[in-house]
C-alpha cells in the first residue's frame, strides 16, 4: 500500500476500493480490508484524511451489521459519527478552496442519516428500543426519510406513545401515499377510516385499477374497531372482485376474522385455501395450528410445525404451533418453553403470549399467567380469546368479582354478540346468585347464533345442574344437526346415560373419540359404561387403561420431567 493513499488521476485510492466492494456486496472482504486499514490509521493518524476515516468506519460497521454483530456495529457507527463531527468542524473553519476534488469527495460520503438509521436497527435487534427512539428522535423532522418515520412510528406504538406514533405514520403517508402498512398502523391506533382514506384519495383517483383501495381501508377500519361481521362482509366483497381473487393476504385476514368471530370451521377452510395458494405462508399459521390442536388433530399440528420449521425457525409461528401440540398433549412445561422461545423471536406475537399464559395457568402459576394475558389484551384489544384467558385465570384463583368486572367491560366495549354474552354467562354460572342471569344471557346468545358451540356447552351445563336431561338432549341434537363437534357428542353421551339410553350414549362417545382420539372424558364415559355392563371384565379394563396411558402420543412427547431437561439443553423441538 502506498504511504499516502490519496486519490491520484492514475488510479483509485484504497478507500475507494473499499467503497466499491461495499457497493458490490462483498461484505466479508470489506470487513477484513477495512479492519486492517483502520489499524494502520490508528498507528499513523496522518495516513488517511478525516473523511476517509469516516468512510472506513462506516463501511466496517456495515460489514459487522451484515454479520449480525450488532453491538460491535453500534460502537463503530458511534465512532464514525464522532469522526463526522470533527470533519464538519474542520470544513467550517477551512472553507473549500475551490478545489474540484473536494466536491465529489463530499458527494460520495455515506449519509449521516443512514448511519443513524442503521444504529437504530442495531438497537432494535438488541431490544434496546429506547436507544433506537433516542437516535432517530435526534434527526430533525425535515431530514427524516420515509423509512425513518416508519421505524419511529412502530417504535412509538410499541412504547405506548400513541400521539407521536400517529404523527409519524401520517408523515410516511404524506411522503408515500400507498404505504399500506402505515395505513394499518393508523387504523390500529383508532384513527378514523374516513380520515385515513382522505390521505390517499388523490392517488386513488389518479391511478387506474386502484378503486379497491378505499374498500380495503374500510375493511381494515372495521377489523380494528372489532366489527368482525362487517369486516368479513367487506373483505368478501373485495375477494369476489376478479382482480383480487385468491389474494393470500385477504384470505389470511378472512381466516383470522372468522376465528375472532368464533366460526372455527370457516376459519380453518380459509387458512387451508391460503396455504394451498402459498405453500411458504407463515403469517397466521400459529392461529391455524391452534385451531387444529383444539379439534384434536394433533398429527396435522405436528406436520404443520415441521413444515414451518423448514420454512423458517426465525419466526414465532413454528414455535407456537409446536407449543400447541405440546399443550394439547398435556406437556405443559414444554409448551411453556416453546411459547417463551416464540416471544423471544417476536414480542408482539399474541398467540405466543396466549400459549405461554395458558401453560402457566395449567401449571398453577396463575399470577404469571395473568401478566401474559394482560399483555395480549394490550396488543389485541379486539380479540375475545385474550379476555377469555384472563377471565379463566380469575376464576381459577376464585376472583369472581374481578372476572365479573372484566366480563362486563368486554360486553360493553365489544358489544352484545353471542360471544360476549356467553363469556358473561360463563362468569355468572360460577356464582349461585347469578344463575338466572346466566340462563337469560345464554338464551339471548343462542337466539343470535343457535350453532355457537361455547353457548351450547354452557347451556347444557346449566340444564345438567337442573337435571333437565330431556331439554339438554333436544338442545344438543339441534346443535349437532349442522355440525359435528367432539365436546357436543360427548355431552350428549353423558345426558343419554342419565336417561338410561346406554346404546346410543355409547354411539355418541364413539363419534366423539373418532373426532378427537385424545378426548379423555369420552374415554372415561365409555369405560364407565363398559364396567357397569360387565363387572366381571373389570380386570381386563385395567389393561386397556394402561394401554391408553402409553399411547403413541405419550411416546412421541416424552414426560414433563423430560421436557424440563429439554429446556435446559435448549434442544428445540422441530429443529433437526
Amino acid at each position: 500500500v502506498p504511504s499516502a493513499p490519496r486519490s491520484s488521476a492514475a488510479g483509485m485510492s484504497v478507500v475507494e476500493h473499499v467503497r466499491e466492494m461495499a457497493a458490490a456486496g462483498l461484505h466479508s472482504n470489506v470487513r477484513l480490508l477495512s479492519g486492517l486499514l483502520l489499524t494502520m490509521s490508528g498507528n499513523n493518524p496522518e495516513l488517511f484524511s478525516p473523511s476517509q476515516k469516516y468512510q472506513l468506519l462506516v463501511y466496517h460497521a456495515d460489514s459487522l451489521f451484515h454479520d449480525k454483530e450488532y453491538r460491535n456495529a453500534v460502537s463503530k457507527y458511534t465512532m464514525a459519527l464522532q469522526q463526522k463531527k470533527a470533519l464538519s468542524k474542520t470544513s467550517k473553519v477551512r472553507p473549500s478552496t475551490g478545489n474540484a476534488a473536494s466536491t465529489p469527495q463530499s458527494q460520495c460520503l455515506p449519509s449521516e442519516i443512514e448511519v443513524k438509521y442503521k444504529m437504530a436497527e442495531c438497537y432494535t435487534m438488541l431490544k434496546q428500543d429506547k436507544d433506537a427512539i433516542a437516535i432517530l428522535d435526534g434527526i430533525p423532522s425535515r431530514q427524516r426519510t420515509p423509512k425513518i418515520n416508519m421505524m419511529l412510528a412502530n417504535l412509538y406504538k410499541k412504547a405506548g406513545q400513541e400521539r407521536s406514533s400517529v404523527t409519524s405514520y401520517k408523515e410516511v403517508l404524506r411522503q408515500c401515499p400507498l404505504a399500506l402498512d402505515a395505513i394499518l398502523g393508523l387504523l390500529s391506533l383508532s384513527v378514523k377510516g374516513a380520515e385515513v382514506a382522505s390521505m390517499t384519495i388523490n392517488i386513488i383517483q389518479s391511478i387506474p385499477n386502484l378503486d379497491w383501495l378505499s374498500v380495503w381501508i374500510k375493511a381494515y377500519a372495521f377489523v380494528h374497531t372489532g366489527d368482525n361481521t362487517r369486516a368479513i362482509n367487506t373483505i368478501c366483497s373485495l375477494e369476489k372482485k376478479s382482480l383480487l381473487r385468491d389474494n393470500v393476504d385477504l384470505l389470511g385476514s378472512l381466516a383470522d376474522l372468522y376465528f375472532r368471530a368464533g366460526d372455527n370451521k370457516n376459519s380453518i377452510l380459509k387458512f387451508e385455501q391460503a396455504q394451498m395458494l402459498d405453500p411458504y405462508l407463515i403469517k397466521g399459521m400459529d392461529v391455524y395450528g391452534y385451531l387444529l390442536a383444539r379439534e384434536g388433530r394433533l398429527e396435522d399440528v405436528e406436520n404443520l410445525g415441521c413444515r414451518l420449521f423448514n420454512i423458517s425457525d426465525q419466526h414465532a409461528e413454528p414455535w407456537v404451533v409446536s407449543g400447541c401440540h405440546s399443550f394439547y398433549s398435556k406437556r405443559y412445561s414444554r409448551a411453556l418453553y416453546l411459547g417463551a422461545k416464540a416471544i423471544q423471536l417476536n414480542s408482539n406475537s399474541v398467540q405466543a403470549l396466549l400459549l405461554k399464559g395458558a401453560a402457566l395457568r395449567n401449571m398453577g402459576r396463575v399470577q404469571e399467567a395473568i401478566i401474559h394475558f394482560r399483555e395480549a389484551i394490550r396488543l389485541a384489544p379486539c380479540r375475545l380469546d385474550c379476555y377469555e384467558g384472563l377471565i379463566e385465570c380469575y376464576l381459577a384463583s376464585s376472583s369472581i368479582r374481578e372476572a365479573m368486572v372484566m366480563a362486563n367491560n368486554v360486553y360493553k366495549t365489544l358489544g352484545a354478540n353471542a360471544q360476549t354474552l356467553t363469556l358473561l354467562a360463563t362468569v355468572c354460572l360460577e356464582d349461585p346468585v347469578t344463575q338466572e342471569k346466566a340462563k337469560t344471557l345464554l338464551d339471548k346468545a343462542l337466539t343470535q347464533r343457535p350453532d355457537y358451540i361455547k353457548a351450547v356447552v354452557k347451556k347444557a351445563e346449566l340444564l345438567s345442574r337442573e337435571q333437565k336431561y330431556e331439554d339438554g338432549i333436544a338442545l344438543l341434537r339441534n346443535a349437532l344437526a349442522n355440525q359435528s363437534d367432539c365436546v357436543l357428542h360427548r355431552i350428549l353421551g353423558d345426558f343419554l346415560v342419565a336417561v338410561n339410553e346406554y346404546q346410543e350414549a355409547m354411539d355418541q362417545y364413539s363419534i366423539a373419540l373418532s373426532l378427537d382420539p385424545n378426548d379423555q372424558k369420552s374415554l372415561e364415559g365409555m369405560q364407565k359404561m363398559e364396567k357397569e355392563e360387565s363387572p366381571t371384565d373389570a380386570t381386563q379394563e385395567e389393561d386397556v387403561d394402561d394401554m391408553e396411558g402409553s399411547g403413541e402420543e405419550g411416546d412421541l412427547e416424552g414426560s414433563d420431567s423430560e421436557a424440563a431437561q429439554w429446556a435446559d439443553q435448549e434442544q428445540w423441538f422441530g429443529m433437526q
